[in-house]
């Protein structure tokens, strides 16, 4: 955002709502500093520089979300972090899926039901494609259910001839699919420049608290570890690898979600790994779908506009 946007956004915002409408702007121009300082972050390391077979991506995961429920879920080992290459799922791409891993991309099948693959990846790039938010999205629920990136996924292991696979959910990414803060996320209404007032913005106006929220950023977790739990049972691999492209600010130095800027709670990522047996145990139900769906329109449902 140039300062002349910034300058009339402001504007627009204080005729509106005077109060509000300043806080935000505020809020906007620090995170404007930041983000300035975001170009110059060296740190970050590609998930292609360690080993795997299978990595599984929770969106937004924070570490300490992930550690406090791990104990009831045998799957999850030995914790270890990791500083991702990104602080938003577009930059993780960029950073993750670029030409100095091009001979790694053409072994590698990528499951996703995060739209950014749409401006980060061709079929081309990688050995395999399957964008599930492309079919799977789920108006009522505002977001990609996981058991329809879980059942492409298994189709994925089941179907082609990878060294690696990557399957990436959209959850615990807000909105929470088991315990709702919003009315949910309608295609058709967003996407029209505004984006989705997610419940980290709520957080940051007071409008919800911090309990509140976390107790639907942890139910949101919960629901898609149950299907990385079906999908590790319908899977075979030896490395399996769960982590995040990122996390989210909960208040730390004033920044609430996930901006790009280079802040621990953000960069710093859960690493478990664990392993998967195929048993044979479930078919997948969906298969993909030639219509293609309102991209940006679910970009903005998501808050990514």
């Amino acid at each position: 955002m140039t300062v002349s946007e910034w300058i009339t956004d402001t504007a627009g915002r204080i005729r509106n709502d005077p109060i509000r409408g300043t806080a935000d702007s505020v809020y906007e121009l620090y995170l404007g500093g930041l983000r300035r300082a975001n170009t110059l972050y060296t740190g970050g390391e590609s998930v292609y520089n360690r080993d795997w077979d299978v990595l599984i991506l929770l969106d937004a995961c924070r570490v300490d979300l992930l550690e406090e429920v791990a104990a009831d879920y045998p799957f999850l080992g030995e914790a270890d972090t990791l500083t991702s290459a990104g602080s938003s799922s577009i930059e993780w791409m960029e950073q993750t899926f670029d030409e100095e891993y091009a001979e790694e991309m053409q072994t590698t099948a990528y499951v996703t039901g995060n739209p950014f693959s749409k401006r980060v990846l061709g079929n081309g790039d990688v050995l395999a494609l399957d964008e599930v938010w492309r079919y799977g999205w789920d108006d009522e629920a505002g977001t990609i259910p996981a058991r329809n990136v879980t059942d492409r996924a298994i189709a994925a292991g089941r179907e082609y001839d990878y060294e690696r696979l990557i399957v990436h959910y959209m959850q615990p990414h807000f909105p929470s699919v088991p315990d709702p803060l919003t009315d949910g996320m309608n295609t058709e209404t967003l996407g029209d420049g505004e984006g989705w007032d997610s419940p980290w913005h709520r957080l940051r106006r007071g409008e919800i608290d911090r309990d509140r929220l976390w107790e639907s950023y942890r139910s949101n977790l919960r629901y898609v570890l149950e299907d990385v739990d079906v999908l590790l049972r319908n899977l075979d691999a030896e490395r399996v690898v769960i982590s995040a492209d990122h996390g989210n600010a909960a208040g730390e130095w004033g920044v609430y979600g996930h901006p790009k800027v280079p802040l621990t709670p953000i960069r710093e990522v859960p690493w478990y790994e664990t392993t998967a047996t195929d048993t044979g145990e479930r078919d997948p139900e969906i298969e993909p779908d030639t219509e293609r769906g309102d991209i940006e329109g679910k970009l903005g449902a998501l808050g990514y506009l």
